[in-house]
C-alpha cells in the first residue's frame, strides 16, 4: 500500500488491497484485500468493498452501499447513498452458490441513484442514470434514463446529467445538451455524442 491517499482511523483496509492516490476512505468502511480501486476515489461512511471488485477512477461511493464480489464499477461511477447490488440471482441461506456469481458492470460515468437495486448480471451503460428508487433487472443502454420498479427506460441523459430530447426510438434524431452544448444523435435505438 502506499501513502498517496487517506483512510479515517475506523476504516479497516485489508492488507493486499490496492487504492490510488487521492483515494478517501471514510469512518467504518471495509476494504478487503484483493480488491482494486482507482485513484481520485471517495469511499463514504459504512462502505463495504469485497475482493473480486474493480473501482476506476474518480468514483463516488456514498454512505451505505456495499460492492459485492464480481462487480466492476469504471471510472467516474457515483453510486448514491444506500443503493443496492447484488451477486447471485436467486439466494438462499441454506444453499452455498458462490460459484455461481453473475458479473455486473457499470460503465464510465454512470450514476445510480440513492437507494435503487442493481440486480446481478447486467451491465448498466455509459453515463446512463438510474434513478433513486429503481430496480434494474436488464441491461441499461448507453446514455439511457430509467425509472421504476422494475426499471423502465423512459428517457435519454447527456455526459454531464441533462435531460436529453429525443425520443425513445427513431433514426437520425439530434438534440443539445443545455449545459454543455454537446449535440446528440440518436441512431437504431442507440445514443452518442456526435462526432
Amino acid at each position: 500500500m502506499n501513502e498517496d491517499y487517506w483512510v479515517h482511523h475506523t476504516a479497516i483496509v485489508d492488507e493486499g488491497a490496492q487504492l490510488g492516490n487521492g483515494t478517501r476512505v471514510w469512518h467504518w468502511t471495509h476494504v478487503c484485500g484483493g480488491a482494486r480501486i482507482g485513484s481520485q476515489c471517495s469511499l463514504g461512511q459504512n462502505v463495504f468493498v469485497a475482493n473480486n471488485v474493480l473501482i476506476g477512477d474518480n468514483a463516488k461511493i456514498q454512505n451505505n452501499v456495499s460492492i459485492y464480489d464480481n462487480v466492476t464499477l469504471e471510472s467516474d461511477v457515483f453510486c448514491g447513498p444506500s443503493m443496492v447490488f447484488t451477486n447471485v440471482y436467486n439466494p438462499r441461506a441454506e444453499i452455498v452458490r458462490k460459484h455461481e456469481y453473475r458479473d455486473t458492470l457499470v460503465r464510465k460515468g454512470a450514476t445510480l441513484g440513492a437507494n435503487c437495486t442493481i440486480v446481478c448480471g447486467v451491465t448498466i451503460g455509459r453515463y446512463a442514470f438510474v434513478a433513486a428508487g429503481a430496480v434494474v433487472t436488464r441491461d441499461v443502454p448507453d446514455y439511457a434514463l430509467v425509472v421504476g420498479v422494475p426499471a423502465k427506460h423512459v428517457g435519454w441523459m447527456s455526459a454531464v446529467g441533462e435531460r436529453l430530447k429525443l425520443p425513445l426510438g427513431g433514426q437520425d434524431v439530434e438534440a443539445v445538451c443545455p449545459v454543455s452544448t454537446t449535440v446528440y444523435v440518436l441512431k437504431n435505438g442507440v445514443v452518442s455524442p456526435r462526432e
